[in-house]
């Protein structure tokens, strides 16, 4: 991330979320484990301002957990102090990303107002992010769709392997349950653990269909191949997160028989993002997300759930100036 010229105005930074489609080697028998699959969204996203100030402070949603954030970045004693109100933000604990994009928005925006040149890696380091998986950090550079190369010997986030645009008809259908929330923190740390050992032929079946299948499916804008390869790969995975979340693939029931009946009217790569309860299916056009929406938008309020049509982002966070002090 190259540096902006250092200013004393408010910024704004707008941060998109990022769904995590599943992970390439959970074995880990060749010497990485993980590996990331990962799309940015343009919806929901975080978007807050932040100014120089005489003492940390935050407004407005996710205040607690910004000042916990503007603590870390300033805590060198020589970074100064800012104020940041969070206008909107990702939904916490949903799945998609909301902790790593509000560091690195905060992070960014110090390194601007004090013409510092910083990477995504960097300000997660900083921010304490990026220990499993690197799609958000590439999310928040220049978004897309990304593969990461999974965890090797060192503690720096896992190297990007491949990102490239997603097609701009393409629309991600987004099934939201606000009741639920997904493992994270020290209860995730202690979920992996408590994982059983992930068959190496498993994960050499998954990479088979994101190299063979998934990636070409997606670069030649074939949503049959994309989305089928999607929707295995989901299972194979989910099936073996299953034990951590109540013996289902899914931590919202809900959301998932509503993902189901997605693929019955014609959507396809069906599936959670991480933990969940965060749900998701594609479609090949605007009109068929639309139809798809309105077939299923008083089935979704019955539930409780929320449906969203996100397209993907091809670009990364944006940095605003608002105006000169």
């Amino acid at each position: 991330m190259k540096p902006l010229p250092a200013t004393s105005a408010a910024l704004r930074v707008t941060a998109p979320a990022r769904l995590h489609l599943g992970f390439l080697d959970l074995n880990g028998g060749i010497g990485r484990r993980y590996g990331s699959i990962g799309l940015a969204i343009d919806k929901p996203s975080t978007s807050l301002t932040i100014t120089k100030a005489s003492e940390n402070s935050a407004s407005g949603i996710e205040s607690e957990r910004s000042v916990a954030l503007l603590r870390k970045f300033t805590d060198d004693g020589k970074s100064g102090a800012y104020a940041i109100d969070v206008a909107t933000a990702i939904p916490a604990h949903a799945g998609l990303g909301s902790g790593t994009q509000l560091a690195l928005a905060i992070g960014a925006a110090i390194a601007r107002l004090q013409d510092r040149e910083l990477s995504a890696a960097d300000l997660a380091a900083l921010g304490e992010r990026g220990a499993r998986s690197g799609i958000g950090l590439e999310a928040f550079s220049s978004g897309g769709f990304i593969i990461d190369g999974g965890k090797g010997k060192t503690d720096r986030p896992p190297p990007l392997t491949l990102r490239t645009d997603f097609p701009k008809q393409w629309r991600v259908m987004l099934i939201l349950d606000p009741s639920f929330a997904g493992v994270s923190g020290e209860a995730e740390k202690t979920a992996f653990a408590g994982l059983p050992q992930f068959p190496e032929s498993k994960a050499a079946h998954i990479c088979h269909l994101v190299l063979m299948k998934l990636v070409p499916g997606l670069k030649e804008e074939d949503i049959g191949a994309f989305g089928s390869a999607l929707t295995e790969i989901q299972e194979i995975v989910g099936g073996h997160f299953a034990s951590k979340q109540g013996g289902s693939p899914w931590t919202s029931r809900a959301v998932g028989e509503l993902a189901s009946r997605m693929r019955d009217k014609g959507a396809t790569g069906i599936g959670q993002s991480s933990w969940g309860p965060t749900g998701f299916a594609f479609v090949d056009n605007p009109k068929a997300a639309e139809r798809l929406y309105h077939s299923l938008s008083e089935d979704a309020k019955r539930d409780g759930l929320e449906i969203l049509i996100a397209h993907g982002r091809n670009t990364g966070a944006s940095i605003e100036t608002l105006r000169n002090s």
